[in-house]
């Protein structure tokens, strides 16, 4: 075969090996295009639906300010709520100009809290719907990097929002020393007292009556202390203070000693009513930690503690003058 031949051959293989190697590089060059059009589209997906979630959060909380603000009896309340409401709405309409999109609030969660409002108090309300903005805050965090405003507007709103609800005036919390004086007093006499009554008694009937009269009687003991307590200090709401510790107190009996009332078993009937004691506990402590922003875990282990400590030391008691009386 002559050299010129094989030469022509070569340089067609080479350029065809060329070809092939260029196929293979542009096919690359183009998956790695489609793939990042992909991430991309992802990430635009992913920035749409944070701030989807914003803007609705927003527009729902408008309408919760807004209703709360109607059916509140306070006028000093009402105008608060509604200017914590204008700053949501403000807020909703800067998101919906990013999104293009007309969004619905979420009704579930404006019935939810008007049903919180009306049973556990307006502040309670509030600030546990603020507690549980959990995928708002999430949605936040991913809008930060590309919208500057979102760090400006979560943290404006959240020192807006703090500072307008602590002006709130409600008076379950104005008056929720009493109501810890008298929740605190009956858990902490009444467990112990039932406790040490349940052997050295023996009867449930004989054990309620006892417990009747013994909480009944502590609770007007106490209330009169709290209102002599107040009048003391020349405040003018002593008579509504005595009130609200006198009436904690005596619910709290009636739902401690009811066990006895239903049940002929008397240990059995303790057992009930140290767990309702715990479970009291346990709901109004989840309550006071929301309403003041106080450590849940710390204080329901500690009054939980003491309750059941004393109910447990009077037991012992009522157990030793058993034996020593023969009874």
């Amino acid at each position: 075969m002559k050299p010129s031949v094989k030469k022509d051959k070569k340089l067609e293989l080479e350029e065809k090996m060329n070809k092939e190697i260029e196929q293979e590089l542009d096919q690359e060059d183009q998956n790695e295009e489609k793939f990042q059009q992909e991430i991309d589209r992802e990430i635009d997906e992913e920035i749409k639906k944070a701030a989807l979630t914003v803007q609705r959060n927003e527009l729902t909380e408008y309408y919760v300010y807004h209703r709360l603000a109607e059916i509140c009896k306070n006028p000093h309340n009402a105008e608060v709520l509604r200017t914590i409401g204008d700053e949501e709405l403000a807020h909703s309409k800067y998101w919906k100009e990013k999104t293009g999109v007309e969004i619905k609030p979420n009704r579930f969660m404006i019935f939810k809290s008007i049903l919180k409002s009306r049973f556990f108090g307006l502040t309670f309300a509030l600030k546990h719907m603020e507690k549980g903005e959990n995928k708002a805050q999430k949605a936040y965090a991913t809008l930060i990097d590309y919208f500057p405003e979102a760090k400006m507007i979560r943290d404006d709103e959240a020192a807006h929002e703090n500072k307008l609800i602590n002006m709130l005036d409600e008076e379950k919390l104005q008056y929720v020393g009493s109501i810890v004086l008298g929740l605190g007093d009956a858990l902490v006499e009444l467990t112990g007292a039932l406790a040490g009554f349940t052997l050295a008694l023996g009867e449930t009937k004989i054990i309620s009556i006892a417990g009747m009269v013994t909480g009944v009687s502590a609770a007007f003991s106490m209330a009169a202390s709290d209102y002599l307590a107040k009048r003391a200090e020349n405040d003018p709401r002593a008579a509504r203070s005595a009130l609200y510790t006198g009436i904690t107190y005596i619910i709290t009996v009636i739902l401690l000693i009811l066990p006895f009332l239903l049940l002929s078993n008397p240990f059995i009937a303790l057992g009930i009513t140290l767990s309702t004691a715990v479970l009291i506990i346990y709901l109004f402590t989840y309550y006071l930690s929301v309403a003041r922003d106080l450590n849940f875990i710390r204080r329901f282990l500690e009054m939980a503690f003491i309750s059941l400590g004393v109910a447990a030391l009077s037991f012992v008691v009522g157990y030793i003058l058993k034996i020593a009386l023969d009874v």
